[in-house]
């Protein structure tokens, strides 16, 4: 394991050398929510792993936020844990061990707000990762994209809001099942290596029992010319979250 500083420092966390550790999707996804009531915001997170985005959320969110990560893998799950009592948000971050395809163990509608990085590689696609670890959250072997949307749409409450990211090449299919289960996509943002590269990655919002009504916003460049970080992706690891 390491303990890493995520955030400039304003979060450590513990981490296995091999399996799920952050990257930049991880804290853009988390720099993607917003919140839109004034009062208390309960989210859910699927697949939580350490604990790395429901923990940088309650740091951008200081009042009236909690959120509960649910994690199936249990070495996970015990670091997650071990992150929340360390961080010392405990009193507004918890963690169960929990495989989110059993999604009725919770009451419907138990949550305002659900974020989500599903395994990006389709079931059965692809060279399986010899690490069991790597590969459930990875490559779809516990999870779909089918089971996030279908343990969203019933842990939501209406009007609850939903974010993801995901691979564009699979941003149809997914758009296609959250609109199925009336999770209807209101904000997309492309993101690319740099300007004149195709966007590998997307981020979106969701509104349950929302009309239609798509906003696409200016695509997020990873890189300038110059090969630097862009202004907007170093936002994305500020509290403020990205404009």
């Amino acid at each position: 394991m390491t303990r890493d500083d995520i955030l400039y420092g304003r979060l450590k966390l513990w981490q296995p050398d091999e399996g799920p550790r952050v990257n930049m999707d991880t804290v853009l996804l988390a720099a993607y929510v917003r919140l839109k009531s004034r009062g208390e915001s309960y989210f859910v997170e699927l697949g939580a792993a350490t604990g790395a985005i429901s923990l940088m959320l309650a740091l951008r969110f200081t009042k009236n936020f909690r959120v509960l990560g649910l994690e199936i893998q249990p070495e996970l799950e015990e670091l997650a844990q071990r992150n929340r009592l360390e961080s010392g948000l405990d009193d507004r971050v918890s963690f169960r061990r929990m495989d989110i395809r059993e999604y009725r163990a919770l009451p419907a509608g138990s949550f305002d707000g659900l974020v989500v990085n599903p395994p990006y590689e389709e079931e059965g696609r692809g060279r399986k990762s010899p690490s069991e670890t790597v590969s459930i959250a990875r490559q779809s072997v516990c999870c779909t994209l089918r089971d996030v949307v279908e343990a969203a749409s019933w842990f939501l409450k209406n009007k609850g809001r939903f974010f993801a990211v995901c691979r564009v090449d699979r941003m149809a299919e997914f758009l296609a099942l959250m609109v199925g289960k009336k999770l209807e996509p209101k904000r997309i943002r492309l993101v690319h290596p740099k300007a004149g590269d195709r966007a590998n990655l997307f981020l979106v919002e969701a509104l349950k029992g929302g009309g239609a009504g798509l906003t696409v916003e200016p695509p997020l460049f990873v890189h300038n010319g110059s090969g630097e970080y862009t202004r907007e992706l170093l936002q994305a690891y500020e509290l403020e979250g990205l404009r």
